[in-house]
């Protein structure tokens, strides 16, 4: 059994939904070298896009903000990458879910990638818009924290959330925010544990 977590914060954003669908968990999964957590939460940081990763997406933008929001709320300092003692290194792969639980890769505006979370992206396909069992678009968040001086990882995560296509927190911001609230929820967490943190309808 995977715990369950609440996650709060985005009650405004939900209360403008009016979609009958629940969104959903968001499904995290942290690894974590024991060695490496006190070294976690502390000291200069830069957030990049992970390398494979269309870096110029102004997709991008929002969860690169969310990402760093979290890192600072946890103790962090951003700053220049020249300054970091440790860089975060920021990817997004986008999929749908049909109604027929088919899922497929698609781009949702924010590059493909490849790496170990990495599944690739592939052509839009279409989102269905009438009525009956709403399509789910799908966003994967991975985070790598790694030793700015000998590149090594210090810890690994990724949030995989699929709400309906129609909820408000199916794209932009509020989708950024989601998945980041999620993987940084009691940061740094345990190595190799995967946990459902509940989204609030």
């Amino acid at each position: 059994m995977k715990p369950m977590l609440s996650l709060s914060g985005l009650c405004a954003a939900l209360a403008l939904a009016g979609c009958a669908t629940p969104p959903g968990p968001v499904e995290v999964t942290r690894f974590v070298a024991p060695e490496s957590v006190a070294r976690l939460g502390q000291g200069t940081i830069f957030v990049e896009t992970m390398p494979g990763t269309d870096g110029d997406s102004l997709a991008m933008a929002p969860y690169k903000v969310a990402v760093a929001r979290e890192l600072t709320a946890l103790g962090y300092v951003e700053t220049d990458r020249a300054s970091a003692s440790q860089i975060a290194q920021v990817g997004v792969d986008g999929y749908v879910i049909g109604s027929n639980g088919r899922r497929s890769p698609v781009s949702v505006g924010v590059g493909g990638r490849t790496g170990s979370y990495g599944s690739g992206v592939g052509v839009g396909i279409g989102i269905n818009l009438g009525g009956g069992e709403k399509d789910r678009l799908g966003t994967e968040l991975s985070v790598r924290i790694s030793e700015a001086a000998s590149g090594a990882s210090l810890w690994e995560g990724r949030a995989d959330f699929s709400p309906p296509e129609d909820s408000p927190l199916a794209r932009g911001t509020a989708n950024a925010q989601t998945v980041a609230s999620a993987l940084f929820r009691e940061f740094p967490g345990n190595n190799g544990e995967t946990i459902e943190v509940k989204v609030p309808e």
